[in-house]
Formats: C-alpha cells, sequence, structure tokens
C-alpha cells in the first residue's frame, strides 16, 4: 500500500503562539475541526511529547478510530503519530514572518489494509484534501479572533 502524503500552507495574521494555541489547546481544536471528527483526551489532555489522543471520525454505524502519540514537539511545532484506520503523522508547524504565521501542515499516511486503501482512494481523498485545506482557512479564522481580541 502506498503512503499518502498532503501539504498544505496558509499566512495567518496572528503572532505564532497563538497559532500553535489553536492547534494544540483541544477547546480550540474543536472551532476548527471538521464537525465530524472529535479529538478525546487518552487519560488528561496532553500535547506535550508522548501525549496520547484519540481522533474520532463520527460516521453512521461506525466510528472509525486513529490513536496518536505527540512524536515530535517544541516551540510552534507538534506532530501527532498515529495508528488506526490510517498510520502515519500529522504535523502541524507554525513559522513566523514578521506580523504573520505560516502553518504548514503536513499529513502523511498509508492505509492499514487494501479495503482501507480502495475505499480512501475511491471515496474519501478528494474531501479530505479539500477538508484539510478547510481547516487551514478555520484555523486562520481562530487565530486571527485570537489576534483581534488580545490587540482590543
Amino acid at each position: 500500500m502506498t503512503q499518502q502524503v498532503f501539504e498544505q500552507s496558509i499566512t495567518i495574521n496572528a503572532m505564532a503562539t497563538l497559532v500553535e494555541r489553536c492547534c494544540t489547546e483541544r477547546e480550540l481544536m474543536h472551532r476548527w475541526l471538521n464537525p465530524a471528527l472529535r479529538c478525546d483526551p487518552v487519560g488528561d489532555w496532553d500535547t506535550g511529547l508522548g501525549g496520547k489522543t484519540r481522533f474520532v471520525l463520527q460516521v453512521p454505524v461506525w466510528e472509525p478510530t486513529l490513536y496518536s502519540t505527540v512524536v515530535e514537539r517544541s516551540p510552534g511545532l507538534v506532530v501527532w503519530e498515529f495508528t488506526g484506520f490510517f498510520r502515519g503523522r500529522d504535523r502541524w508547524e507554525c513559522q513566523p514572518e514578521g506580523q504573520t504565521t505560516r502553518l504548514l501542515n503536513r499529513f502523511e499516511f498509508q492505509p492499514s489494509n487494501p479495503l482501507v486503501a480502495f475505499g480512501f482512494r475511491t471515496f474519501a481523498a478528494r474531501w479530505t484534501r479539500r477538508d484539510m485545506e478547510a481547516q487551514l482557512r478555520r484555523v486562520k479564522r481562530v487565530a486571527e479572533e485570537l489576534q483581534s481580541l488580545r490587540s482590543s
């Protein structure tokens, strides 16, 4: 099964520390995550190295789940490694650019079996790419709202 890589970026008119909060604080994440996706802690919420979460796709009849562990963490960077119906990594990196921040998201994964791979290629690949682009626009909106509140 072939590894898939989706990578996008967006420029956000907010400080990198605020953008990072949007990518690591559960309450803020739920403001921009797809409403069909739920992010649950395993134990206490923790986006530090070794922190564990469960991302649940809420679809009728079946709730496919990705179990993830933070495998890289530094200021402005969090990388989740996950297993479940996919195996791979989801990287979020905040790069300060003057008064703005470039947010890079790299989602690399490999379906866990040929049936999942076929279903993904047939039904979900295009939707996933569009949803990831929409997610970045939603992160931008949330971060810029936070920046605006901070500047007021």
